[in-house]
């Protein structure tokens, strides 16, 4: 009996032992003790065990909502991702990817992470050779997370743009995988803000809606007849009461800069001038009896080549995009059925600078070559309208621009494929279905998303005919922009014309970033805009 206590007391001892070794060993390890795992490899993330279980929420099931549409969705079997209390957006800090990373945490209301992306997450991730195109994407859904890859910050961002809208739409993205990038390289909206004032706070609105139907331009016509809307220190004499400081305008470009929006400006001449021309009187335009050619400026005049240069140049720092456009419209000397009699002036400054028979339009034709030079000089490219682009003559348009073609009704206008045919690539303003026209004077009738989903494309540049097969495409049409003209400024409110413009700016978007015809009637579109927001 003794030896069997002896053995059971033993036996207590050597556990106890243990124990006390066991518990040393935590202490220690828990008081900075040296261990193998004390010592992680600083190139490694943290791995998910150091990190609480995710609470993981499943996503919707079925189709992708999106607009535009993606060009490729390929569902998959699985539980989908919707965003959690333990969703964080991960991306390597300092990656081009960070703008994108930051604003979809805001928007998700989840925190942000450098690295450990887990599941419940959603990683961004920048490669070079993702294949993808600089606006490209591609998107995964599986087993609750969500990856994101492009080559660019662009791509990055047009991702979680589709992240977004699905949950808006659906609270969540549905398993499986998108390969996203857009048909035209240039898909924007340009604002006369000449004839109505439109505030700060409203174009940044538009801006965040250009960005969602992932547009990449603001194209701002900021003086005409009725105004001229951005400071000015070179001629402050000219700027309407009504205008953005520039420090309103740099917070407009940075905005936009951030929603990958390229602003583009734009100083229209040698016609719409009025606002400037009402400070300058000694440079309008006049006939030969005498008469004022209302907001017409004296291209003959050395000085108002200077007056358009001051400004091109004063407002190139503050639009530090890739282009800035000329102008070149509606110049009233070339609609008189005889310019040379009627502007005996600018006749006499045509065969002075380009010899016997020059015409007014060479000399309109060099105005604006010269306007583009300067624009090239500033290192932009230069965008004009297509009716200041004059056939024949002595003087011929210069090499390096883009043609924002809008119209076949003015005098002088020419086919699409004419300017193709010289080399000029094309933006698509087409009138008859992209000219959102205040009060719809001269036969203007307010555009219908339904007409542009249903009957336009990028090649539809004139009237409702496409180019002939092999003409158009991405390498000559580069793509579109949505206009709102204010003619009659008074005929709707900022409001209205936000309303107005909602779905006819959601179908260009899908016509200019999903090649082919769209899936799904005019009617499911329309609901989609409404589910996405």
């Amino acid at each position: 009996m003794k030896s069997t206590v002896w053995r059971i007391w033993a036996i207590v001892a050597v556990v106890g032992l243990i124990a006390t070794a066991t518990a040393l060993v935590v202490t220690q390890r828990s008081d900075g003790g040296d261990t193998a795992s004390d010592h992680p490899d600083p190139t490694q993330t943290s791995p998910a065990a150091n990190l609480p279980d995710p609470v993981l929420a499943d996503g919707p099931t079925g189709d992708l909502q999106t607009v535009p549409q993606v060009t490729t969705w390929e569902p998959a079997d699985g539980p989908g991702w919707a965003p959690s209390d333990t969703t964080r957006v991960v991306t390597e800090s300092g990656s081009d990817a960070t703008g994108a990373a930051d604003r979809l945490a805001d928007e998700l209301s989840v925190d942000r992470a450098d690295d450990g992306a887990r599941a419940s997450d959603v990683l961004l991730t920048i490669d070079p050779n993702a294949g993808t195109g600089p606006e490209g994407y591609s998107l995964t859904t599986r087993d609750h997370q969500v990856t994101i890859t492009a080559e660019t910050g662009a791509g990055a961002f047009y991702g979680t743009r589709t992240l977004v809208q699905s949950v808006r739409a659906d609270g969540g993205v549905p398993e499986g995988s998108v390969q996203d990038a857009p048909d035209r390289e240039q898909r924007g909206l340009m604002l006369d803000t000449a004839r109505k004032f439109y505030s700060a706070a409203w174009i940044e609105e538009r801006l965040h809606e250009l960005a969602d139907l992932k547009l990449n331009e603001f194209h701002l016509h900021f003086s005409d007849d009725q105004g001229f809307r951005i400071e000015s220190e070179s001629h402050p004499e000219i700027v309407s009461q009504e205008h953005l400081t520039k420090d309103e305008v740099t917070s407009i470009v940075e905005l936009a800069e951030s929603l990958h929006i390229t602003v583009i400006p734009e100083i229209d001449s040698p016609g719409h001038l009025g606002a400037v021309l009402d400070a300058n009187p000694d440079l309008q335009l006049k006939r030969a009896d005498g008469s004022v050619s209302e907001g017409a400026i004296d291209i003959s005049n050395p000085d108002s080549a200077a007056l358009i240069d001051d400004l091109l140049r004063e407002y190139a720092p503050l639009f530090p995009g890739a282009y800035f456009h000329v102008g070149g419209d509606e110049y009233p000397a070339l609609y008189a059925s005889d310019p040379e009699a009627t502007y005996p002036n600018l006749a006499r400054a045509a065969e002075e600078q380009y010899g016997a028979g020059a015409t007014v339009r060479d000399l309109a034709t060099g105005w604006i070559n010269d306007r583009a030079a300067t624009a090239r000089e500033l290192g932009r490219t230069p965008q004009v309208w297509n009716d200041g682009m004059h056939a024949g003559g002595k003087v011929q348009p210069s090499e390096d621009r883009q043609v924002t073609y809008w119209t076949g009704r003015e005098i002088g206008a020419r086919e699409p494929q004419e300017y193709l045919d010289q080399g000029f690539p094309l933006i698509n303003l087409n009138s008859a279905y992209l000219y959102y026209v205040l009060g719809e004077p001269n036969e203007f009738t307010y555009p219908t998303g339904e007409a542009i989903y249903n009957e336009w494309t990028p090649d539809v540049v004139r009237g409702s005919t496409a180019l002939p097969q092999g003409e158009g495409g991405p390498e000559n049409v580069l793509g579109a922009r949505f206009a709102i003209w204010c003619d009659l400024a008074d005929a709707q409110t900022p409001e209205q014309v936000a309303e107005g413009i909602r779905l006819p700016l959601a179908a260009m978007a899908q016509k200019t970033w999903h090649a082919g015809e769209p899936s799904g009637t005019w009617a499911e579109f329309t609901q989609r805009v409404d589910n996405v927001g």
